[in-house]
């Protein structure tokens, strides 16, 4: 603020009323005079060492506060959201408009579903040695453009498409071809080189016709016309010449597809991508058996059925569920959703700050699987290949977002940003 708006704004902070059990009503009447002659109110009352509930005076403050319509600044985090969780400590909390935290972001600022009642989160240097953040061993982090930048390399000039990699997805059953077809596309879009879409038999025309830049190859099938179990020498064959393989979207629910899927798991060496069908017809224990690295992608309700809980108690304490993942099963876990995390097998957590509602939309996620893939086939790690993977997704959605809007998006508009998004990423625009 500047000028005369500087001059005549009144903050109020309300430094000398008793903070006590009870207020008598001319207490209470000067609290409320002090709020409503306020332009904007600061919350300074709890910090991050709050653990319990506010009990009924400070409920009453919070009430007061959110009631007012006024601007509120929420200092470090607003009162009665718990730093470490995000979950709401007791009946409500202050929903700030800004919050300005000092250090580093709070755990309950990025991946808890009540971080909008943070509003616009600003972090700030309090002079922390920077040595002892480094040297923390934090954890979660929040990835950011430069860390992801890092993993790519220049293209030499003499490159040829081996040089980037193959990929094979195995995919695809009746009225689910847009999903085989997405994710596929989605490995070329991302980077690699070469890609070839596993399929039933029966279907392997249509994706011939659907596709072009995407090799195609028909399958053993069951009646049903989902892949059958007589397909499984082939894919292993297959698979020995790919640098990656992403398995599940819209591979179906047949009894005897999923014979097929926990057979892979266990016999395929090159790097795997799980998602969708893949994912609902596994349980913990298959996953546990997997010979080669593993990338799971799951969404809130996949994750659910894997735990045994609910997907309310998911949405509640993401960070556990993706961390236990992780380290139950020794493998990579991408739990898909706003602020989606990537957990590694030592319990090491990413929160990616890219994306938007919009994309909560069908063949979302089969576009993240290939996206993964490609960047697996192009030699980067099963972590870095995850991490580029989703903060890309996403930055491809908030792109798409730019032209198609939040309620007209679909998920072929994330698949055309892709390239958009890397050029964006590795020209340093964001």
């Amino acid at each position: 603020l500047s000028g005369d708006a500087k001059t005549n704004m009144e903050i109020a902070l309300c430094m000398d009323i008793p903070f006590q059990e009870v207020l008598d009503s001319q207490q209470f009447a000067k609290l409320e005079h002090a709020v409503s002659s306020s332009h904007i109110l600061v919350d300074a009352i709890f910090g991050t060492g709050l653990r319990a509930a506010p009990r009924d005076f400070y409920q009453g403050v919070i009430q007061l506060l959110n009631e007012s319509g006024k601007p509120i600044v929420a200092l470090d985090i607003p009162t009665g959201l718990a730093a470490g969780s995000g979950k709401i400590l007791g009946a409500d909390c202050i929903h700030a408009d800004l919050t300005i935290t000092f250090a580093l972001p709070k755990l309950g600022l990025v991946c808890s579903a009540h971080r909008q009642l943070a509003g616009e989160v600003k972090v700030v240097d309090i002079s922390i040695p920077a040595a002892l953040i480094r040297d923390a061993q934090l954890k979660v982090e929040l990835l950011q453009a430069k860390r992801i930048r890092s993993y790519f390399t220049p293209r030499h000039r003499d490159s040829h498409k081996g040089s980037f990699g193959h990929v094979l997805v195995i995919a695809g059953s009746p009225g689910k071809t847009g999903a085989a077809m997405m994710a596929a596309q989605a490995v070329l879009r991302s980077g690699a080189g070469l890609a070839t879409l596993a399929v039933p038999e029966s279907l392997h025309s249509i994706l011939e016709i659907k596709t072009t830049e995407v090799m195609t190859v028909g399958l053993p099938e069951t009646g049903a016309k989902t892949l059958a179990p007589a397909a499984m020498e082939k894919i292993l064959s297959l698979a020995r010449q790919m640098k990656a393989v992403a398995i599940g979207p819209g591979m179906s629910n047949h009894p005897q597809t999923i014979s097929l899927l926990k057979q892979l798991i266990c016999n395929l060496t090159r790097p795997i991508v799980l998602d969708a069908d893949g994912i609902t017809n596994l349980t913990l224990t298959d996953i546990q058996y997997t010979k080669a690295p593993l990338i799971i992608t799951p969404h809130p309700g996949e994750m659910a059925r894997l735990l045994k809980i609910s997907s309310q108690d998911v949405q509640e304490n993401r960070l556990e569920a993706v961390q236990k993942t992780a380290m139950a099963c020794h493998t990579y876990v991408v739990l898909k959703g706003d602020r989606t995390l990537i957990s590694d097998p030592e319990g090491n957590v990413s929160v990616n700050p890219t994306g938007n509602p919009g994309m909560a939309t069908a063949g979302s996620g089969d576009v993240l699987t290939g996206t993964i893939a490609g960047f697996l086939a192009q030699g980067f790690s099963p972590l870095n290949a995850a991490q580029s993977g989703v903060f890309l997704h996403g930055l491809a959605g908030d792109l798409a977002c730019r032209e198609k809007g939040q309620w007209g998006m679909i998920a072929t508009d994330i698949l055309e940003n892709l390239p958009a998004a890397i050029l964006k990423l590795l020209g340093g625009e964001i």
